[in-house]
């Protein structure tokens, strides 16, 4: 009995030549053709042979060595062809052909080291991906009341990573949030924000206190890094329209309400995590519509020509309309063109907007004032 057999179509052997590859092979034909018909033109002799080595260098810059080699073997097979087509083979034609293939070889090592460089390059920027997305995770659209979004926003293209982070949690004691900046980049950084980040997730849900939430954090700091090394924070708790801030080091938040920005400076300077800092909460009450910024201190220290980033004056016209989401997209638009694209430091920014209290909400009752009102 015979049975039906799945077909598949045959894979491709090879895969689509890259625009780089594309590009180097194209430049080294063109330039190829031209040395030919030069060489055709002039009908004298073989002048013009040692110019096509020129053919696989010109790929070498931008192609792949399988590329480069084919070139080479086109520049050799025209060399040849030209050659045999005089009435006899001059020593001067010999060696230019020689030459052809001496460049051909090198050429082709060279792009290959080139080509082995620019993949591991790729890998380490793919790893490096994976593992801040392993740190961050994605926030929103909403967060118990609040609406929250978040982006990151890396000033280079390379494999070098920062240590920004940032986390929206909805506990017994409200929303609390977290933003800090880890000294350093690279993925010693990535590692204290991890730390700092999985500490932060625990003890979110098992501390009243914003205090006692700080010393956590600072006694994790303390253990995994040296003396030099810290962690700047804020950290924020919305708990029944009432906003704490206690911050350790880091850029104050902005409070965004009818038009105008607030920076919410702490009541006293404190020192970042790993130094022992002895917080003082600030708190203000929230209005239906309030939005908040958290940043990182790339936001204030983005600059062109010496001038930095007017972030209190377009703060409300660029965060301020559409959904949370849009307000940062915005920002970052607005960022990116006023820096012409060249930033020096990552930046993690976290908008929150406060809808309002939910109709079963408790009293507006700061989680640091808990025990004591308990009392």
């Amino acid at each position: 009995m015979l049975c039906c057999v799945r077909t598949h179509p045959l894979q491709r052997f090879r895969s689509p030549l890259s625009p780089g590859s594309r590009a180097g092979l194209g430049a080294a034909l063109v330039l190829l053709g031209f040395i030919s018909a030069v060489e055709a033109a002039d009908g004298s002799g073989a002048h013009y042979l040692g110019l096509m080595a020129a053919a696989p260098v010109l790929a070498a810059v931008f192609a792949t060595w399988r590329v480069v080699l084919g070139a080479g073997a086109a520049a050799t097979c025209a060399a040849v062809a030209f050659a045999f087509s005089e009435p006899g083979v001059s020593l001067d034609t010999a060696a230019s052909v020689a030459a052809i293939v001496v460049v051909t070889v090198l050429a082709t090592v060279v792009a290959g080291v080139r080509q082995r460089q620019t993949e591991h390059i790729a890998e380490l920027s793919k790893l490096a991906s994976v593992a801040q997305q392993a740190v961050l995770r994605p926030l929103g659209p909403q967060v118990g009341t609040l609406a929250v979004a978040a982006r990151y926003i890396s000033s280079t293209a390379t494999a070098e990573i920062g240590g920004d982070l940032y986390e929206a949690i909805d506990t017994p004691y409200g929303v609390r949030m977290i933003i800090g900046d880890v000294r350093g980049k690279g993925l010693d950084a990535v590692r204290l924000a991890s730390i700092v980040l999985g500490s932060y997730r625990h003890v979110a849900h098992e501390r009243a206190d914003l205090r006692a939430v700080v010393s956590d954090l600072d006694r994790a700091v303390a253990r995994s890094v040296g003396d030099e090394d810290f962690v700047t924070a804020a950290v924020v708790e919305e708990r029944g329209g009432t906003l704490t801030i206690v911050n350790c080091g880091h850029p104050p938040p902005l409070l965004l309400r009818r038009g105008c920005v607030i920076p919410l400076e702490p009541p006293a300077p404190a020192p970042p995590l790993g130094f022992m800092p002895v917080v003082q909460p600030r708190v203000e009450r929230l209005e239906p519509g309030d939005r908040l910024l958290l940043f990182t201190d790339g936001l204030g220290e983005a600059r062109r020509d010496g001038e930095f980033f007017p972030t209190a004056d377009r703060a409300w016209r660029l965060l301020g309309h559409g959904t949370v989401a849009d307000g940062l997209a915005s920002l970052e638009t607005a960022l990116v063109e006023w820096v012409y694209g060249r930033l020096d430091d990552d930046i993690a920014l976290v908008l929150m907007e406060y809808a309002g209290p939910r109709s079963d909400a408790t009293a507006a009752v700061p989680s640091w004032e808990v025990g004591a009102t308990e009392g």
